[in-house]
């Protein structure tokens, strides 16, 4: 089965949309800021609108995506060694690679004294701890978001049982695996994120029923109507409910976070029309550069900002936001342009701008990520 030029391209988009979304979530914070004391009114609600209920929905879309890509030539099609050595070098290596070169920073500036207290301590941590800053082993890394790209190629490793089990089982294996993605603080080690688990395996289902991806295309407007509605309303029960989320809450954000990646495709329709959507749709590697890449940036403002004597939380959200991504898009060019091979490693081959789709709780006294 064949990917067309308007699926691709939507694919694309959504790369880019989902991951600068991301970006929301992790937007650093402190006790002293939190968006429960509401202490900034509005504002402290649309924040929890954008990290705990739009934006969450990034991650199982992308789980989806990737699962989809991975099966739309068929099982038939489907070379698991040729899988694995290639995602070896397009998902792992850039994750070890991008976390430890995060982890080194972090020794070398604590080393000097920069980010006491706003960074964890490799050089104190056991050995178990460690090995989760580097392989998030038991906990997230170091570079928080890159907890996605292990859960990725851990589904990946599981692919061929995924794929069996859903060409036989598709509808018991699915709600087994929703019913684990929804059930509040469960966990089942293999993956740190469950729905990740649950969306990949919906994108294998989704290729190998060789679904057509545009045939809900015409409700385009419902369904992101639907989607922010529904986020709105999710914020509002957090607001009202956290930080201690009763399992009702709890339940109702791992279900929009999965079932919101339908809206945010239907987005994709129209906005693949605008010039806007065509432009972000070539972006190509920017968008798993800003991935990467974004944690420590934002790391780095949030120890900038406590040097300050500022306390308008606002500000800091708005301008860490503004100033991340114009230097994120400078740093990638910059890379790209003269160091064109540490580049290719360091996006897993993603070198081009517009493809085709190819297929710790202690960390800080003061810093508070949404860590998703």
């Amino acid at each position: 089965m064949n990917v067309d030029a308007n699926v691709s391209s939507r694919i694309n988009l959504m790369r880019i949309v989902l991951i600068s979304g991301i970006v929301f979530v992790h937007i650093p914070s402190d006790a002293a800021s939190s968006p429960y004391d509401g202490t900034y009114g509005a504002f402290d609600w649309i924040r929890v609108f954008l990290t705990e209920a739009l934006f969450r929905v990034g991650v199982p879309c992308l789980s989806a995506i990737s699962g989809y890509l991975l099966f739309r030539s068929g099982q038939e099609n489907f070379s698991y060694a040729k899988t694995v050595r290639t995602k070896a070098q397009t998902v792992f290596l850039p994750f070890l690679l991008w976390n430890c070169g995060f982890l080194a920073a972090i020794i070398l500036a604590t080393s000097i004294g920069v980010g006491d207290g706003y960074l964890p301590d490799p050089l104190s941590a056991s050995g178990r701890d460690l090995m989760t800053q580097v392989l998030a082993v038991e906990d997230f890394p170091v570079n928080v978001p890159l907890y996605f790209l292990r859960d990725l190629f851990v589904c990946i490793l599981l692919s061929p049982i995924l794929a069996w089990l859903i060409s036989r089982a598709p509808i018991l294996t699915l709600t087994v695996l929703l019913a684990v993605a929804l059930i509040p603080e469960l966990e089942i080690y293999i993956v740190l994120k469950r729905s990740i688990l649950f969306s990949f395996s919906l994108g294998i289902f989704i290729a190998l029923q060789q679904f057509d991806l545009k045939a809900l295309d015409r409700f385009a407007p419902v369904g992101v109507f639907l989607l922010l509605a529904t986020s709105a309303l999710l914020a509002t029960a957090i607001f009202l409910t956290g930080p201690s989320l009763p399992d009702w809450v709890q339940f109702f954000r791992n279900a929009l976070a999965i079932v919101g990646a339908v809206g945010f495709w239907l987005l994709s329709a129209p906005l693949i029309k605008t010039q806007l959507g065509q432009r972000l749709a070539k972006t190509g590697s920017l968008s798993f550069w800003i991935f990467c890449a974004h944690y420590p940036l934002l790391v780095f403002f949030w120890i900038l900002w406590g040097k300050t004597d500022a306390s308008f939380y606002p500000l800091f959200f708005v301008l860490s936001f503004a100033l991340l991504f114009p230097f994120l898009a400078l740093s990638n060019r910059m890379c790209r342009k003269n160091f064109p091979r540490l580049y290719a490693i360091l996006t897993g081959g993603r070198t081009k701008r517009s493809t085709s789709p190819t297929a710790h709780h202690d960390a800080s006294r003061k810093l508070v990520t949404q860590q998703r």
